[in-house]
């Protein structure tokens, strides 16, 4: 029994107590009837009082037991929770595994005709003139200067400097980068560099007089060069800058790769 009881048990003595003094009263013969009523009449109410403080207090057990229950539950769903938050981040690094696999299978794939390496971007080194980046591949995994890099999109750019097991690549988008490119629908050749005005924009210039350049025209490499075989996309044409002399107007190409996205590469021996 526990101590909130003890009114109860102060509320029973009081009453026998009390209740002892009416039944000698009533032996009395002399004594008043309106004065054993009247003491009923305050005993009854006392009595009552301490029930229900006895009540209250049993009550404050019970709500004290279902509150430590709650804490209780609430640490078990705490629990609970924290576990499938880390199966959550398993999954979705299963996912993002499985994505780079896909993507690493279809690029050797689509090159099948060629000996490749399978690369990830592990750094980058980005400035308003430069747009380069460093691979997990090296002279180790048989990565040498001038090799051609791709992504699933198209043409990425190509190796600049090797190291045992690293490689760093010079894009397309680079200011100091140069291609020799080829109009789809035409056969007719021109050159594109990085530019200055967009991450994802090259500027074509030496566009033949000839040439019928149109928005939307797929552009390919050329072969020209030594560095990059022929055939590979490199984007589209977004727009055809007309100038007083057709010989200077020139054409912005939209990469065919998202050069802020891409982190698998690969590498055409």
């Amino acid at each position: 029994m526990n101590k909130h009881s003890n009114w109860e048990k102060i509320g029973i003595v009081l009453t026998i107590v009390v209740l002892i003094a009416i039944i000698v009263v009533s032996n009395n013969n002399s004594a008043d009837t309106s004065f054993q009523t009247g003491l009923s009449k305050v005993v009854m109410p006392i009595q009552k009082l301490f029930s229900s403080i006895g009540s209250k207090f049993s009550g404050n057990d019970a709500e004290y037991d279902s509150i430590e229950d709650l804490k209780a539950e609430n640490e078990k769903l705490k629990t609970e929770i924290e576990g499938l938050k880390t199966e959550k981040e398993q999954i979705a690094i299963l996912k993002a595994e499985n994505k780079q696999l896909k993507e690493v299978t279809n690029l050797k794939e689509k090159y099948k005709d060629y000996t490749t390496q399978p690369a990830t971007i592990i750094n980058r080194d980005i400035s308003n003139y430069n747009e380069n980046f460093i691979i997990d591949v090296g002279t180790e995994q048989g990565v040498n200067i001038n090799m051609p890099v791709i992504a699933e999109e198209g043409l990425v750019g190509h190796i600049i400097s090797v190291t045992d097991n690293t490689a760093k690549v010079q894009t397309i988008i680079d200011t100091a980068s140069s291609l020799s490119c080829t109009i789809q629908t035409t056969g007719d050749n021109i050159i594109a560099r990085g530019s200055l005005e967009e991450g994802t924009e090259l500027k074509a210039t030496y566009i033949p007089t000839t040439a019928q350049l149109l928005q939307g025209d797929v552009i390919l490499t050329s072969g020209i060069g030594g560095i990059y075989p022929k055939g590979i996309i490199i984007g589209t044409v977004q727009k055809v800058v007309q100038t007083q002399n057709i010989t200077d107007r020139y054409a912005q190409i939209k990469t065919a790769v998202d050069f802020s996205k891409i982190s698998n590469v690969l590498v055409l021996k």
